[in-house]
């Protein structure tokens, strides 16, 4: 019985533990490294519009956005994904979608741009012979 009781006493400590740092996560060097990327791509797309409820911002306008929801939502962010579903997809205000305007005047979900745009940065960081 005295077995039973330590087991499930250091599982809980386990688990309080790892709750604890979950609670206050944040990315590792190489994750913020890709969220940074992320970001300075999307202040150097001038020929773009990004569209956040309904009204029109320009790529800077949009990376500082990005950036201040980051700088406030960082303890629940641990990847680049997080990043994008958390600070560059949708308004938390309102809920609805970013959107993103190509230069043909094509409109795209911000998330699905954003998690390309992460796609050709991972496959660019691999070294070569990585899987």
């Amino acid at each position: 019985m005295a077995s039973f009781r330590f087991l499930r006493t250091t599982l809980l400590a386990l688990l309080l533990g790892t709750l604890a740092v979950l609670a206050h996560a944040t990315p590792s060097a190489s994750e913020q490294k890709l969220i940074d990327t992320l970001i300075l791509r999307v202040s150097g797309m001038t020929t773009m519009t990004f569209m956040r409820n309904g009204k029109e911002h320009d790529a800077a306008e949009a990376a500082k956005h990005m950036q201040a929801k980051f700088d406030h939502f960082k303890d629940e962010i641990v990847t680049a994904e997080d990043f994008i579903d958390r600070c560059a997809s949708r308004s938390e205000m309102t809920g609805k979608p970013y959107q993103v305007k190509m230069p043909n005047g094509a409109m795209r979900d911000a998330k699905e741009f954003l998690n390309a745009e992460l796609r050709t940065l991972r496959r660019g960081s691999r070294k070569p012979g990585a899987a």
